[in-house]
């Protein structure tokens, strides 16, 4: 296992841990990022994010060379005005096949780091509450889960009924 910084040639396979996350999440239509959107927006001069990936040898391939990305972890930074600069944690994907090595927990491990030599004052992810395990996993790790507190998101359809018939 090599986890890495990813590159633009690794968003066709990061876009299908998205995907794949997707499905997990019971929301397999929602995705609508595209490669040419994780190459523009991760890549060009001021990136909006960065991930890791986590590639094993691949042993469909005759090549001795041949690497499969089976895990991401993608983030980027963000700013609390009582914390100052954090790092959010957008997603934490491992392939269904690969749970269970200790691949999710070296993706994690990498954001932690990250953020430790980026000197930031807090790293922050969501997690869905159904999912149990992974709730465990980050209690474990000494996260705090903080169950008084709610996300808060617009939608595209909503941004545009707000901009449409509030702002007249």
């Amino acid at each position: 296992m090599n986890i890495r910084r990813g590159n633009p040639q690794d968003m066709q396979a990061v876009l299908g841990l998205i995907q794949e996350l997707a499905e997990f999440e019971k929301e397999p239509d929602a995705v609508l990022v595209t490669v040419d959107d994780l190459i523009r927006d991760g890549f060009g001069p001021v990136p909006l994010f960065h991930v890791f990936v986590a590639e094993v040898e691949d042993d469909s391939s005759d090549s001795e060379q041949a690497k499969q990305i089976v895990g991401i972890a993608l983030w980027y930074y963000r700013f609390s005005t009582w914390k100052g600069k954090t790092i959010h944690l957008e997603d934490l994907v491992v392939k269904d096949k690969m749970r269970g090595t200790g691949l999710g927990y070296a993706l994690y491990s990498e954001i932690i780091k990250q953020g430790k030599k980026d000197q930031v004052r807090r790293v922050e992810w969501n997690v869905l509450d159904w999912n149990t395990p992974a709730i465990d996993f980050y209690e474990k790790s000494g996260a705090k889960i903080l169950r008084d507190w709610y996300v808060v998101q617009m939608d595209e359809i909503g941004i545009n009924h707000f901009v449409e018939n509030k702002l007249k």
